[in-house]
């Protein structure tokens, strides 16, 4: 996909991958509108010229206002970033349900609710801009789960079936379905874990050049190995994963 003069909407984007995400689609070209749910976040955004649409996607309160801010304008990409983290580890402390219900929402349900909801407008194509595409962000942890985020784990597997699904029912169609998959990467999320981690920036370009050559998959950085062990042995995959 040509990149230049898309609009493209980027959940998630005044903070880690999507911040990135949305600096570097901008020098490409395009017109980037954001969501965010932080306030000082939100203003730091905007401060740096990017439109900022304030929603909390942890409910379906938060679609709504997306879609409510987005009716009028033209789209060509959405992209699906935004995404928590959730305690959920029997071995440290009793999980919190409620917040696993917004981890719930936040990683699976709002990305097929916007997808739903703003279909229409990604077919709605015009002879000057001809293709459109969805970007769903999942994880590493899509392929193999890790035993410490069983909850997060699972919306991320989801999701990867989901979107393997859409691709399939889109082909021929207008519309790419496009699934990236970070490993850990260093953003205030993952602050505490690890040492081997990805910078944001990296993780961003990697995503944009599978946009731009229209991949189905882009396997971000140390994916690649987990995605190349998990051909061999799925079995394997999951007994090195689930020690973390």
């Amino acid at each position: 996909m040509q990149l230049n003069g898309k609009t493209i909407l980027l959940t998630g984007g005044t903070d880690g991958i999507g911040l990135r995400l949305a600096r570097q689609l901008r020098e490409k070209g395009a017109s980037v509108i954001s969501t965010g749910r932080t306030p000082a976040r939100i203003a730091a955004a905007e401060a740096e010229g990017f439109t900022v649409i304030t929603a909390d996607l942890t409910g379906p309160e938060g679609v709504e206002a997306v879609v409510s801010a987005f009716s009028n304008r033209p789209l060509d990409v959405l992209i699906n970033n935004a995404g928590m983290g959730v305690d959920h580890d029997f071995r440290l402390a009793p999980p919190d349900p409620e917040q696993d219900e917004r981890a719930l929402w936040l990683n699976l349900h709002a990305p097929i609710r916007l997808i739903v909801r703003l279909m229409p407008a990604l077919r709605a194509r015009t002879p000057a801009s001809p293709e459109a595409m969805i970007v769903n962000v999942t994880s590493g942890l899509a392929i193999a789960p890790s035993a410490g985020s069983p909850v997060y784990c699972a919306t991320k597997a989801a999701l990867r079936s989901y979107t393997q699904a859409l691709r399939g029912q889109l082909k021929g169609t207008v519309v790419h379905v496009l699934e990236a998959l970070p490993p850990m990467v260093d953003t205030q999320m993952t602050a505490g874990r690890g040492n081997k981690k990805i910078s944001p920036e990296e993780c961003a370009r990697q995503i944009i050049a599978a946009m731009e050559r229209g991949a189905n998959e882009a396997n971000v950085g140390m994916v690649k190995v987990l995605q190349a062990v998990h051909s061999a042995s799925p079995a394997l995959a999951r007994a090195v994963m689930l020690r973390f």
